[in-house]
């Protein structure tokens, strides 16, 4: 007997459909289940589409189109008809972003029409912890950032936006969007910093997504004349104190392979790889 297979639009009432999809890999998926809890699947209030992928009537995978295009669950049917809606509707994304062999998979389909790419960084190991480490202190000085310190953290912020993806989060809009995130994430107290005695931040990291069964950290990132002084660690481990408690029971983070240094103060940490991101960005 043969699948009946379909691919759609998804609509409010499939919520819980697509809550359940996304439930199945709750690390992985904490950035797009972080919205859609918050969010629903109204494509306004999402800030993209969320395409299903339907087997015999049954949703089986999922496809974040927004400012990201993003597999979730995805099976290769189900990537091949994601990449056929993703070039009849030409590319409206910044970047494609997801565990690794879909989305390796999405791209191959996606390349001789959308590439090439500005950049692809093709494993990015994606890191969980539960717990805190028993031989490293958190640094009492890092800190939630207070609502009327968002021009203190801003441009700790675009400097490591500018570092970890090549371009300016100021490009384009003059940096609107990327300031209302920010503004966003200090708002709900996921934004951390340590400040030096001038006021200047010399650590910072934000919880940037966060479920009931996970979070996951990101921004991690130490102003340069600081780094090699050993604040990495203890940073982020403040950072995952607050986290565990107030977050979630889970936190993870991903990072690109090549960051040799992170993936170290990571793994002091107490930060294991359970699989892999990949990235495509334009």
């Amino acid at each position: 007997m043969l699948t009946q297979t379909t691919t759609r639009v998804l609509e409010p009432s499939d919520l819980d459909a697509a809550l359940a999809v996304l439930g199945r890999e709750p690390v992985a998926n904490a950035f797009v289940t972080s919205r859609v809890q918050v969010a629903g699947l109204d494509p306004w209030r999402l800030g993209g589409e969320m395409w299903g992928w339907y087997a015999d009537g049954i949703l089986q995978s999922l496809c974040y189109a927004g400012a990201n295009l993003v597999p979730i669950c995805a099976t290769s049917d189900a990537v091949r008809a994601f990449a056929a809606r993703a070039r009849k509707a030409g590319r409206r994304c910044s970047s494609i972003v997801g565990p690794s062999g879909p989305t390796a998979e999405l791209w191959r389909h996606l390349e001789p029409c959308w590439g090439p790419a500005r950049e692809v960084r093709a494993h990015q190991p994606l890191m969980v912890t539960d717990r805190l480490p028993d031989d490293i202190a958190p640094d009492p000085y890092v800190r939630r950032v207070r609502k009327d310190e968002l021009e203190t953290i801003m441009p700790a912020c675009v400097a490591m936006f500018t570092e970890e993806v090549g371009i300016s989060p100021l490009a384009g809009d003059g940096g609107l969007l990327y300031q209302a995130r920010v503004a966003e994430l200090v708002g709900s107290g996921r934004s951390f910093a340590r400040l030096d005695p001038g006021g200047r931040v010399i650590f910072k990291a934000e919880i940037g997504a966060a479920t009931p069964q996970t979070c996951q950290i990101q921004g991690v990132w130490v102003a340069p004349e600081y780094r090699g002084r050993g604040l990495a660690a203890p940073g982020l481990a403040a950072v995952l104190r607050y986290a565990l408690a107030d977050t979630s029971p889970v936190a993870s983070l991903y990072v690109n392979d090549f960051n040799v240094a992170a993936r170290a103060a990571y793994r002091r940490v107490g930060f294991q790889e359970i699989g892999a991101f990949m990235s495509v960005l334009f």
